[in-house]
């Protein structure tokens, strides 16, 4: 019988960490767009915070909500600060980043700040799974 990944948070966190990854070196190549880095980005802050559900045993619908997810946690008890709260505006980038002319055009600072964020979010959502 083949283990079910998806039940293990060191999956989720593996993915979470590839996508942040992308989202950080992506930088480097020529014709990547930021839009593309900062969806990599929401991609690793959406993993991590599944893995944290996962490990808390805490059912999830299928979703690109970070709002949704924190609600879930902190409605199961699970402690989080208003540094990882405000990861929540990383949503907007599961869809509207994807897409010409769905968002405006991403600037340097904007990628920097989304990209911090979602690190924020995957080093906590790894301290606490542990």
């Amino acid at each position: 019988m083949k283990f079910d990944e998806s039940a293990n948070p060191h999956a989720w966190l593996i993915r979470a960490k590839s996508n942040l990854l992308l989202a950080e070196k992506g930088k480097k190549l020529k014709d990547v767009l930021l839009e593309d880095l900062c969806f990599n980005a929401q991609q690793a802050a959406e993993k991590a915070l599944k893995a944290v559900c996962v490990a808390k045993n805490l059912d999830f619908p299928k979703t690109h909500s970070l709002v949704r997810l924190i609600d879930i946690l902190e409605e199961n008890g699970v402690k989080i600060s208003d540094e990882i709260k405000e990861g929540g505006i990383l949503t907007q980038y599961a869809v509207q980043a994807r897409y010409p002319g769905w968002a405006e055009e991403i600037t340097k600072d904007e990628y920097v700040e989304v990209l911090e964020l979602a690190a924020r979010i995957v080093f906590w959502a790894e301290a606490l799974i542990g």
